[in-house]
């Protein structure tokens, strides 16, 4: 028996002579394939409707009992900045930490823990840390800087228009730097016991030098 059926696709409608058995399958697979349509319509208004969640991280402390009191009772971080002007000094390696300390302790003890940046704004000296109890391991820096980098009439150097101390100084301004970052402690910088900031002068002439201290932390 030959059975005439009318099937609607999606573009337009169809007649099809089929038997019976024939028709039965062909009813299953449209009635199959209306159920998937469906189901991929409801995902996707499903899933276009979703509200994106807001997660909020925890931070769990290593030592609860101590560590959960040190976040109460921090404020959040904190900036400081002193721009201190050291006196002039003669040609050599000199230790300012005392003048730093001094300048910035009332500042300094409001942090408890952070970083102090010191930064010389000059090119013709230069900031390094090192010992801070025998003035003789300043006076031997100062002779390795002389014998390493030439100086006089007979030296290299096309900038002398400031004295042949002048581009001389510049070289051991880059050699040592401008910059130091030291941590910041309870209060106090944490260097090692036998460390000192030194200022090197590099020039003959005694010149006053400016130094901008930035205090961060909590």
């Amino acid at each position: 028996m030959v059975m005439m059926v009318k099937v609607k696709g999606p573009i337009g409608r169809f007649w099809f002579g089929v038997g019976g058995g024939i028709l039965l399958a062909i009813v299953v697979v449209i009635i199959g394939l209306r159920g998937t349509l469906k189901a991929m319509q409801s995902s996707t208004i499903l899933f276009s409707g979703v509200v994106p969640l807001r997660v909020r991280s925890v931070l769990t402390p290593a030592n609860p009992a101590t560590d959960r009191a040190s976040m109460a009772s921090s404020s959040g971080p904190k900036w400081a900045q002193k721009t201190i002007t050291l006196p002039p000094l003669r040609r050599g390696c000199h230790l300012i930490t005392p003048k730093i300390v001094k300048e910035i302790g009332q500042d300094l003890s409001d942090f408890n823990c952070g970083l102090a940046h010191v930064f010389l704004q000059h090119t013709s000296a230069s900031l390094t840390i090192n010992e801070n109890y025998d003035p003789d391991v300043q006076a031997d820096t100062e002779t390795f800087l002389n014998r390493i980098v030439p100086e006089g009439n007979s030296a290299p150097w096309r900038h002398t228009m400031e004295g042949p101390d002048d581009m001389p100084a510049h070289i051991k301004s880059s050699m040592f730097g401008c910059q130091l970052t030291i941590p910041i402690t309870k209060g106090k910088l944490n260097m090692g016991t036998w460390q000192g900031i030194w200022l090197c002068e590099h020039r003959d002439a005694p010149t006053a030098r400016r130094v901008v201290v930035t205090l961060n932390g909590i």
